[in-house]
């Protein structure tokens, strides 16, 4: 699907969920859905954090009114930590994984074992209704029971793993430490923890083709990696067809610059729990049209300086005022006794009265007396990190 197509599959859909979900038509506010010509377009609307969703839920449980059916009409409820709920919706394939697993190169037919959580959160759901979808058998696994998941292996020959990539070394480790055979193992679609080279490259050595996927508990699986014609691996992750994903400036609700590394917002209306700029928490960055790097570390990066909270939108804030700054970076630690914190700050012409009016503006939106750093342009990290906060855990 192009993104123009999945853009007007995307308003269309809004036009029928208006004056359904209370909590979206709030988040609307009174913006008119002509004005939404393109994906660009959709910067209009403020995102929805998981924080802000928490609240929602607390203040109108169970979903916080963004559902557009009743309880009874979802087959499986879920709770995940830091008080978030999550509803599955009826149908097939309700997360998105069957793409998923189908680009891993898992076929109908296929015994999956499924090593995600089965216990409250929708881990396990996510991958098995998926899986279902394709036609494969499961075993849901979950995590943990290594002795019980390996002779299970060893006696049912799955050919697909589901689960954590360390997981899943410690299954073939074990195994192989046990004189068991777990060969039947082929392909494997892992999550939820760090894939580096060096682990992808020992499960291959095993014989395990392994790919990844990028999920969440509130969406679903958002993006998933791919091969190419010849069979190898493409750089990184094809956005899922049902989505469509922004990459934000870190706490704000802006479109980060082509190339660099932000939040990653997700719309998805299908279903019965439709989320509109839903916030994931996660940073990413676009590695080419329709495709993402995958997941680069965390996008919540306040900081309590002095007893005050500092947040990135206070960081960038203090851009606009300066339009002659480019990309930012405060970097807090500690002096001594005391918290200390630096602001530096890319910029072409660099003087002293910028960088006196940059600390003025930074003590003003912060309250915090400190220092800038005015440095040259594109010499700062791509990382997406706004606030790095240097101080040794306590």
């Amino acid at each position: 699907m192009t993104d123009e197509a999945r853009f007007e599959a995307l308003r269309a859909r809004l036009g029928e969920l208006h004056g359904r979900s209370h909590a979206l038509a709030r988040q609307l506010g009174d913006l008119d859905l002509g004005e939404l010509r393109g994906p660009g377009d959709l910067a209009l609307i403020p995102v929805l954090r998981k924080s802000t969703l928490a609240a929602m839920q607390a203040a109108e449980p169970p979903f916080g009114a963004l559902a557009v059916a009743p309880t009874s009409a979802f087959p499986r409820l879920f709770a995940s930590p830091g008080g978030i709920y999550e509803p599955e919706s009826a149908g097939r394939d309700p997360w998105g994984a069957a793409k998923a697993l189908a680009a891993a190169g898992v076929a109908a037919g296929e015994i999956v074992v499924n090593c995600f959580s089965y216990h409250l959160t929708p881990g396990g759901r996510i991958l098995e209704s998926g899986a279902l979808a394709l036609g494969c058998p499961v075993i849901p696994a979950g995590p943990g029971n290594t002795d019980l998941l390996i002779a299970a292996i060893a006696h049912l020959k799955p050919s697909v793993y589901c689960g954590p990539p360390d997981f899943l070394k410690i299954v073939l480790d074990k195994a192989r430490t046990g004189g068991v055979d777990v060969s039947a193992l082929k392909k494997a679609l892992v999550s939820g923890a760090a894939l580096p080279p060096s682990l992808r490259a020992e499960l291959e050595r095993a014989g395990v083709k392994t790919r990844q996927a990028y999920a969440t508990a509130d969406l679903g699986v958002v993006a998933y990696e791919t091969d190419g014609a010849d069979g190898a691996l493409l750089p990184g992750m094809l956005v899922n067809d049902e989505l469509v994903v922004e990459i934000v400036t870190p706490g704000t609700d802006e479109p980060a610059a082509p190339g660099k590394v932000g939040e990653v917002v997700v719309t998805r209306l299908q279903g019965d729990y439709p989320l509109l700029r839903f916030a994931t928490g996660d940073l990413s960055a676009w590695a080419s049209s329709g495709r993402l790097k995958g997941w680069m570390g965390r996008a919540d990066q306040s900081a309590k300086v002095k007893g005050l909270f500092v947040h990135p939108g206070q960081i960038v804030e203090i851009g606009k005022r300066h339009p002659e700054l480019g990309a930012l970076r405060l970097v807090v630690r500690r002096e001594g006794e005391q918290d200390a914190m630096t602001l530096h700050a890319e910029t072409a012409r660099p003087n002293e009265a910028l960088s006196q009016a940059v600390a003025a503006t930074l003590q003003a939106l912060t309250r915090l007396r400190g220092e800038v750093a005015l440095v040259a342009l594109a010499s700062l990290p791509n990382d997406g990190k706004i606030i790095v906060d240097e101080r040794p855990a306590q």
